[in-house]
């Protein structure tokens, strides 16, 4: 017997940070959807108690350090579960960018494995689990567009955001999400307007949703990542009607309603980097069966 899910990749539409808490996470608040970018994931059930974890893409390992691993050791421990797993994950979405890859596929193990093993666990009970493995996992595992808080654990629903193409580019180099928080400086910060944000959204007001992108981790990956200035500039260029960075980084990625202008922006990005991608915006549960 086996299972496929879709783990598709998320961009932050807005992406706050209010405040260092005592337990030394930032208090974030970020509006998140999905883009039609997903790793394929399928679930062989094995009789024998194991998790096997395998991807032929060399930068995701293939044990404890693999999100989808931590989150079905979870699931197996916390519910008693005495069959065992193997986990083939088919990457699509770039490693390291700022995306929600792992953290995807986390989600997608959860929701996986709640169905191969008959657990009948709500999306609710799994989001809290996923909570315990990351802090996108719980945003992930609804599969949608949502307002998150807290550590990225406390979530919201919203409605999918107006249907528009993305154009995706993630420069080589790599950008830690630590550094870049330990990096902020919190008394500089210009919030982003997200409440109009959420507003412009269940306006379906795509006007109002590009003119409130905005993305607080930029004053530091920006000045110390100059290639992914000069993505955004290309972008803006070339016809994008909104530009922003997602997550800490360093993938870039433009809104526009034109296929025709989203392929315009394509062909105008492949001299600045090797992984560009025209994706539709997917916002909304999305399953593979």
């Amino acid at each position: 017997m086996y299972i496929i899910e879709k783990a598709p990749a998320k961009i932050n539409l807005t992406l706050d940070v209010l405040y260092k808490r005592p337990d030394q996470f930032h208090q974030v608040e970020m509006v998140m959807t999905t883009v039609d970018l997903a790793d394929r994931i399928e679930f062989f059930l094995l009789e024998k108690d194991k998790i096997k974890v395998s991807s032929e893409n060399r930068f995701v390992p293939n044990d404890e350090r693999n999100l989808a691993y931590r989150a079905a050791k979870l699931l197996k421990e916390r519910y008693k579960v005495k069959q065992g797993v193997r986990i083939k994950i088919d990457k699509q979405i770039p490693v390291a960018a700022g995306l929600a890859g792992g953290s995807s596929d986390a989600a997608a193990t959860l929701r996986g494995l709640n169905r191969l093993w008959g657990l009948n666990l709500t999306l609710d009970q799994l989001a809290v689990l996923g909570s315990e493995v990351g802090s996108d996992v719980s945003f992930c595992v609804y599969n949608s567009t949502a307002l998150a808080k807290g550590r990225g654990e406390d979530i919201t629903e919203l409605p999918a955001p107006p249907h528009c193409w993305v154009i995706l580019a993630k420069p080589v180099q790599g950008v830690s999400t630590q550094s870049v928080y330990q990096s902020l400086q919190l008394q500089d910060l210009d919030h982003p307007d997200t409440e109009g944000m959420i507003r412009a959204i269940k306006q379906s007001d795509y006007q109002g949703v590009c003119s409130r992108l905005k993305n607080v981790l930029e004053t530091v990956t920006l000045p110390k990542n100059p290639e992914v200035e000069q993505i955004k500039h290309q972008m803006k260029r070339s016809g994008a009607d909104a530009v922003l960075m997602s997550g800490s980084g360093p993938t870039v990625f433009g809104l526009v309603q034109q296929e025709s202008r989203a392929d315009r922006i394509y062909n105008s990005l492949r001299g600045f980097c090797e992984e560009v991608y025209v994706v539709r915006l997917l916002g909304s549960q999305q399953r593979l069966d």
